[in-house]
């Protein structure tokens, strides 16, 4: 049997496309709450605002009253630093809109920048805040300007807004942002003026819908939705999880986010308690709510509360210079230890050859060579199988009736030649780890993401696609990389010595072309990287088949 071929086809093909995103999804457990409450799925539900009561009182619970009607409409306040230009509202002083400059929606010339923050005001804006159970919708926050400026070489700024909820709270946000990152600290002061005390918990809401319409050029779906990173572990929630219901984590969140492939909108509690997350999915429509402690506040008492906001590419380097954990977003599952080297690798090349399709070529090289002796091991391994392969049929014929006696005789033979059988299958095995966390590396990486390459390659990212003018069914264009990719496998496949019957020769023939057109809705920079390994791989054979010629020796 040829087991490298086997061994090929079944991992590669099955796992890859198959059983890696589902069996190999992060497995971490979860301490998973079921919401006793109704989860509102929108931050304008009505909630209700409770008292204290002295002992022997019952507690009573005042009806929430909307704020009292603003003297005048709500402001759009601006800000535009040279990463992204957003925009808060004075009603209820959440994130209206959030806008990345560096990052388009489409490689067209006249595309926007990719937006954040997709929803109504019906379904929630993130960064709403409450507290004790008031609708912090409902309260108009009057800003003290009407546009974030950075004066000369300064680079923060601060929006402090005001608001008074006729409740008995006194509420103050404001929002300081630094024109070098996506990072925002928020301040939330709550003042109880009523005459009574007061108890509740501040709570930071956030609701999202996906940011991208447009697919990463796979055909695997790639995790989008709440992900946080709690006592040192990142978990994921599905729509599955979250449409049967809410669910409510608690414990110490570093942050709390709505994730995709490249972006996320991120909480990050500054609190030194403990953290409770509750989250729901209604459709596309994920909402959040990120709370901490009870707290009481007597008349005239007031308390801060800290938070940071991310916004912005899921960059591995730059959230590794943000901190807070933030790095963990970036999850390439369980070859996660080999895949941010391999990126790292492949951002070292590109900042020499600032082209991210040659930096490819060149990781591939790099491991290549970093492998070379163990694969040029097991290929003469395969060349010295193939050579005893008439031996082994004699002595298969001669023992036919006594398999004991035939697999003792076996391996006496590779005994007295000194032939490993399992030489030509552990190189792959050893080298199926590199291959997993450069396939994640270059799926999930947003370096990749409208990287262009050479010729008709504009994205790497994408599918490889030669538009000829003609849009051909299912495929618009052709696949000329993946199918060079496929020619490249084929003569591969010709070149390596076989032990298998002509039979299962001719249907392992069939190989390349199972892998065309698996490869076929591929990003183009795993089919480059899968193209480049197999003409190294074709050199390789050719030098151990010039070097064989020699009769084999017990």
């Amino acid at each position: 049997m040829d087991t490298y071929r086997i061994l090929l086809a079944v991992v590669i093909s099955f796992v890859i496309l198959v059983g890696y995103q589902y069996f190999f999804v992060d497995l971490a457990p979860q301490q998973v709450v079921r919401e006793q409450a109704a989860f509102a799925p929108t931050p304008s539900a009505p909630d209700q605002n409770a008292q204290l009561t002295s002992p022997g009182q019952e507690t009573r619970q005042q009806p929430l009253t909307p704020s009292a009607a603003p003297v005048r409409p709500a402001r759009d306040i601006t800000i535009d630093t040279e990463l992204y230009s957003a925009v808060i509202t004075e009603n209820g002083g959440a994130v209206k809109s959030f806008i990345l400059k560096g990052y388009n929606e489409s490689r067209a010339k006249d595309s926007a920048g990719v937006q954040l923050v997709n929803t109504t005001e019906q379904e929630g804006f993130p960064l709403t805040f409450s507290w004790g159970g008031v609708a912090a919708i409902n309260t108009f926050y009057s800003a003290d300007r009407d546009k974030v400026k950075f004066h000369g070489a300064e680079t923060a700024s601060t929006l402090t807004m005001k608001g008074v909820n006729e409740s008995g709270l006194e509420l103050e946000r404001s929002y300081r942002f630094d024109r070098t990152t996506y990072l925002m600290e928020l301040v939330f002061r709550v003042k109880n003026t009523s005459s009574t005390p007061l108890q509740g918990s501040a709570l930071l809401h956030q609701a999202n819908l996906p940011f991208e319409k447009e697919t990463t050029g796979s055909m695997i779906a790639l995790f989008s939705g709440p992900a946080l990173f709690m006592d040192g572990q990142r978990q994921e929630f599905t729509s599955k999880e979250l449409i049967e219901g809410p669910k409510t984590v608690q414990g110490k969140v570093d942050w709390a986010a709505y994730d995709s492939t490249y972006f996320m909108c991120g909480i990050l509690p500054g609190n030194e308690g403990g953290t409770s997350v509750t989250m729901q999915q209604m459709g596309k429509l994920v909402t959040m709510k990120v709370g901490g402690d009870l707290d009481v506040l007597q008349p005239g008492q007031e308390k801060v509360y800290t938070y940071h906001a991310y916004f912005g590419p899921k960059k591995l380097s730059l959230l590794e210079k943000t901190g807070y954990n933030l790095d963990e977003a970036v999850n390439f599952g369980w070859f996660d230890i080999m895949a941010k080297p391999t990126l790292l690798l492949l951002n070292f090349f590109h900042t020499y050859v600032k082209n991210y399709g040659i930096a490819i070529i060149l990781v591939t090289i790099a491991f290549k060579l970093a492998f070379w002796p163990i694969a040029q091991k097991g290929l003469k391994s395969m060349k010295n199988m193939q050579k005893l392969q008439p031996k082994m049929v004699k002595l298969k014929e001669k023992y036919k009736d006594d398999p004991a006696m035939m697999n003792k005789e076996v391996m006496n033979l590779y005994k007295t030649y000194k032939v490993n059988p399992l030489g030509g299958c552990l190189p792959m095995v050893l080298q199926i780890p590199v291959f997993f966390a450069l396939y994640k590396v270059l799926l999930m990486s947003i370096e990749l993401r409208h990287a262009p390459f050479m010729l008709w390659i504009s994205d790497l990212s994408a599918p490889d696609r030669l538009m000829i003018g003609i849009d051909i069914p299912y495929l618009g264009g052709i696949p000329v990389l993946t199918l060079l990719m496929g020619a490249s496998m084929f003569l591969q496949q010709k070149m390596t010595p076989t032990t298998a019957d002509p039979t299962q020769a001719k249907i392992m023939l069939f190989l390349p072309v199972i892998f065309t057109f698996m490869f076929l809705n591929f990003a183009s920079g795993l089919v480059l990287y899968w193209f480049i390994n197999n003409l190294l791989a074709i050199l390789q054979q050719y030098l151990i088949n010039r070097q064989a010629n020699k009769p084999l020796v017990a």
